[in-house]
Formats: structure tokens, sequence, C-alpha cells
């Protein structure tokens, strides 16, 4: 597919998914995929004309034939750890369970203290280069706004902020970054709790942090939602990542929500347990969600990958939430990419569509796909706050991505490497960044031993 380098030009023959666009199209009809075949315009980078395929339109405009193949907004992967990716090559999981994952991860952030004592600035550059090397591989692929968890369980990675800072305004118009704190509740008990809110709030952040069952899990929740309501703040958690149907924080997260009033929006994240529980309990916490009006997100590629790991045997489930349920009740649901190259997933590459297959696959959004596709797009945009990402539609900017694959079993066989993507309707560089340039970076932390 060669687009052509004028800024006015017809994109013939696309086929979009029925819901990623923003308006109706008279007289286009979905097929069985819920695909519908259109003739898109654009002019100077926003799309300015939608109409069914073989329409007729003014000669003369330079046009590129897509022979059906499929035509996506670009995608917006809302829960990532850009911070702590791509470090597998020095600090690996040795048996893939989740307690080797946070063991190895904080092994990681050791290593680094250790490499750079004195020396804050190189312990900066290892995080902004992995980062960015995250964020070069995510617009690549496709997508145009990304949410990163930062680890902010000591003073060093606390800095990692300012790393977001910096990059959030280098890529300002390719890329929209946004940021939230991950590390244990309770420390927003704490004097320092309020001081890192504070600073979440100075640097334009979200609030979050991993949930856990104990007796002051209540308290925590009602302080950091406090902070974040006086500050004007979202919410994000982790939560009930785990195949103990006794874990329920989700709940307890739904609870405090609605305790507050939050006005804001709250995203969850994993919620696996929900998976493994008895039908009236699990059922009992879908309510709260849906009353609370909380978002949730699922990490389909990352929890295959770790849960239910055992060495010794074959794994019995797959890791994932109730996402179909979830959706019947009307609560927003995403998937997302989660931790790529790092001691919680060794693989990854930042990339929506192989999310999207992946989440196929292991959720069963096909057999029908329906509104599947807005879980990678329309979705994440609203509750990230970017209502016109995500969309295709007249007046909107074309970010877009060009697929050869022209029904989902095309699209989703392949990994669509030969893609097209488009940032306000001119086709960009999609060579991703080569692993190499971290070598320097994976032999000097590598070697230490903590």
């Amino acid at each position: 597919m060669q687009i052509p380098s004028v800024d006015h030009y017809r994109l013939l023959n696309a086929q979009v998914p029925l819901s990623v666009l923003k308006d109706p199209v008279p007289g286009a009809t979905p097929n069985p995929d819920n695909l519908v075949l259109l003739d898109l315009e654009i002019r100077a980078g926003v799309i300015t004309q939608i109409q069914p395929a073989n329409s007729p339109a003014p000669e003369g405009i330079p046009s590129v034939d897509l022979k059906r193949g499929q035509v996506w907004p670009c995608f917006l992967d809302i829960h990532t750890h850009l911070d702590k990716g791509h470090v597998w090559t020095r600090t690996r999981n040795p048996d893939g369970t989740f307690a080797s994952a946070a063991q190895a991860a904080q092994e990681d952030w050791a290593k680094m203290d250790q490499i750079y004592a004195g020396d804050p600035e190189q312990f900066r550059e290892d995080v902004y280069r992995r980062f960015n090397f995250g964020l070069r591989c995510s617009y690549a692929h496709g997508s145009q706004a990304v949410r990163t968890h930062i680890s902010c369980t000591s003073p060093q990675t606390i800095a990692n902020l300012d790393v977001f800072a910096q990059l959030k305004q280098e890529w300002a118009g390719k890329l929209e970054i946004q940021a939230v704190t991950l590390l244990p509740l309770e420390f927003f008990l704490t004097p320092e709790g309020e001081k890192l809110a504070d600073k979440v709030a100075d640097v334009g952040g979200i609030l979050g942090g991993v949930t856990a069952m104990g007796p002051d899990l209540d308290r925590q929740l009602d302080r950091v939602f406090a902070l974040a309501k006086e500050r004007g703040l979202d919410l994000d958690f982790h939560t009930d990542e785990t195949d103990d149907p006794g874990a329920i924080t989700l709940r307890h997260v739904a609870a405090a929500a609605l305790r507050s009033k939050f006005p804001n929006p709250v995203v969850c994240g994993h919620c696996c347990s929900l998976a493994v529980q008895p039908p009236e309990v699990a059922s009992k916490t879908l309510e709260m969600v849906q009353e609370a009006g909380i978002a949730v997100v699922s990490l389909p590629m990352c929890n295959l990958y770790l849960q239910d790991r055992n060495p010794s045997r074959t794994p019995r489930w797959r890791g994932v939430t109730l996402l179909h349920e979830l959706k019947a009740l009307g609560v927003p649901v995403m998937v997302a990419s989660d931790n790529c190259r790092d001691p919680f997933y060794g693989f990854g590459d930042h990339d929506g569509l192989e999310v999207f297959r992946e989440a196929t696959r292991i959720l069963h959004l096909d057999t029908p796909y329906g509104d599947w596709p807005q879980a990678i797009t329309a979705t994440p945009a609203r509750i990230m706050g970017l209502a016109d990402r995500g969309q295709i539609g007249v007046g909107l900017t074309a970010d877009l991505v060009l697929f050869k694959g022209r029904g989902f079993d095309e699209l989703l066989s392949r990994p669509q490497h030969d893609r097209v993507v488009l940032r306000q309707g001119q086709a960009i560089d999609t060579t991703p960044p080569d692993y190499s340039e971290l070598d320097d970076l994976m032999a000097k932390v590598g070697a230490v031993v903590v």
C-alpha cells in the first residue's frame, strides 16, 4: 500500500469495524463480521468524507484501493509497565511464577541501585532509554495513547515520574502518555503518601496501587480515594491478580467508590480471581462494579503466562477475568499489553493488534466479533479522557492503521507486519527499534549480583 505524499486523497474499498465508526454511514451494510465496506476521503490530515464503497466521487483526487483490507483507528493501550520493561536478558524469571516475577523485578531495581550508586542520572538514563524504547514500539505498531504504571516504592523509583514527565513532553503530538503510581496502598496512609499524591498532581498523573486483602484495606482505599478526590485525579488499581477465590479486593474498591461518591474514572486491572469464585460470590462483585461505574481491563497475555503456573504440571485455567459477564452488565471493558519482556512476561512488543488477536483467542471474543474492537480503541479512549480518539469519523484526525487482512480470519492469522500507520493522514515509519540498542544496559546491570 503506497499512500500518496499529498494532503488530499481517498482510501477506497476499506473494511472498517462498524463499532469504531463515530456515526452511522447511510447505505453501508455490515457483513457477518460486523465490518462495513467504505471509501474515506482525507484532506489536510482530517477525514472529510465517508461513503459506502463505490459511491460517486469527484475525479482527479489521488486514491488507494485497499482491496477490502481493514482500516482501524489507532490503538490505545491503557495498561502497561514501561519503566520496568525490556530487562529480560539481564533479569529473568527463573520459573515463570508470579512470586518469582515480583522477586526478580525487585532484584532488577536493586541491581540498578547498586550499579548506579551515587549517580542518579545514570539510573534515570537506564529507565529513560527502556521507557522510550517501549514508546517507540507502541508508536511504530499504531498506538496513539499509552497508560503506564510507574513503580514508586523507593526514592529512586519515584524519580521515574520525572522520566515520565520528560517523555510526555517529548512525545507530545505523537503519543499521549499517562502515568499511574504503582505501590502498596498502605503507603498512602503515611505523610510520604500525601507528598506523592501532590507530585502526581504536579506531573498530571493518576493515583493507583496494588490492592491486597487485609484488615486495613478499606482504610487504605478511603485514604487514596480522598487524596485523589481532593486533587481531581483519576484512579487505577491492580486488583486480585491471583487464583485465590478469597481475593475480593475489587468488591472493596467498588464499595469505596460508592462511599466516597467519587466523580472521576476508576479503572481496575486484572481481576483474575473472579474466574475461580463461586457464581454467587462473583455476581455480587460484578453488580457492585456496575453500580460504582468502574471500568475493567483484562491483561490476557501476561495473565495467561503467569496464572496457574506450576513448573511440574500443565496449567488448568487461562488467568483472565469475567470480561463477557462484565460487558453484559454495561461495565466498560478493555484489553491491554501489560508487561513486555520483563520478569512478569517474557514476550510482547506493545502491539495493539497482537493484544486484540491474543485476547480474541484467549477470551473468545469472536463468533460474533460484535463491538469487541472497541476494547482496544474507543473504550480506553473514553476512559482515558480522549473522547475523539479510537474512532473513525468525519471531522476526526486521520490517525489510522491499514491492514491487508480482510476478514478477521485473515487479520488475526498473521502478524500484519506490512501494516501502514497513518498519523494525521501521513504514513509513518513502522520499523520498531532494534533490541541491540539496549545491549549496553543489559550487560552493565546484568553482571551485578544482589
